[in-house]
């Protein structure tokens, strides 16, 4: 028999967090059936390690565990695209590893569908994240809510909850999963947000850098171009693409300046 809920969770060299993270999950939803996914993004610690060690110990309880392994990191599209192929539940969630998403959001944003949405998506409207990363995310969805029409405030919240239909027609790569709600309503489902606690990172430290502004951007125009512009191209080659070549030069020269003055090397 299928689960009801299936979560999916990449991992990439989290091995802190993981056991506690599946104590979580276990916590919140002791009156539900529930799966783990667990996609490992070709870790170089013993992530996998941990995630088979939780497979065998959940086997025959209510929170099991399913481990997928790729062999070299793949980033977080292909890993999210991997655990949604093997999700087996009506709704499906994804959270990130690292304990800054909190697992008891998931049932009250699964009540949040109702009949009204088919994905919604988590707004860390406050956020325990340096001040840097802060205003890059929050500049970063200002422009994505301006250029798509998509009013979200946290488009790129690792937490989200979805019908199974919404993840089975979704085709991710690259980093394409920054804008999953964008090409959700591109294909016509309905994307609501709510508001879900956002934690301190306990373990490890972030994979963020500055050059995924630019990054962010290219794969905007990628998202427009696929949403909107797909069956009308010559259209894009007016303003919106004039506006998309200036927005990646000022970026880019952004990104050259942040890398000058703090010394950051990481893309």
């Amino acid at each position: 028999m299928n689960p009801r809920i299936s979560i999916v969770i990449p991992v990439f060299n989290e091995r802190e967090s993981l056991r506690e993270l599946y104590a979580e999950i276990v916590s919140a939803f002791a009156h539900e059936s529930v799966e783990v996914v667990f996609v490992d993004d070709g870790s170089t610690d013993d992530s996998f390690a941990q995630v088979r060690a939780l497979y065998h110990s959940s086997r025959g309880s209510r929170c099991a565990v399913r481990g997928v392994r790729f062999r070299r990191n793949r980033g977080k599209a292909a890993a999210l695209s991997a655990g949604f192929r093997r999700a087996r539940g009506e709704f499906v969630a994804t959270l990130d590893a690292d304990l800054q998403d909190d697992p008891a959001e998931i049932l009250p944003m699964i009540e949040h569908l109702g009949d009204q949405y088919d994905l919604v998506s988590g707004w860390k409207r406050e956020r325990h994240d340096p001040f840097l990363k802060t205003f890059h995310s929050r500049l970063f969805n200002w422009v994505v809510r301006v250029t798509t029409g998509v009013a979200l405030h946290d488009v790129n919240c690792g937490l989200k909850v979805y019908r199974s239909e919404v993840v089975r027609n979704l085709h991710l790569y690259g980093d394409l999963h920054r804008f999953i709600p964008v090409l959700a309503a591109g294909e016509g489902f309905r994307v609501g947000e709510r508001v879900v606690r956002h934690r301190k990172r306990k373990y490890g430290s972030s994979k963020y850098g500055p050059g995924r502004i630019v990054r962010g951007l290219l794969d905007l125009l990628t998202v427009k171009v696929v949403t909107k512009y797909f069956r009308r191209p010559a259209h894009f080659f007016g303003g919106w693409g004039a506006l998309f070549l200036l927005v990646g030069v000022v970026a880019d020269g952004y990104v050259t300046f942040l890398k000058l003055t703090t010394g950051t090397t990481q893309g």
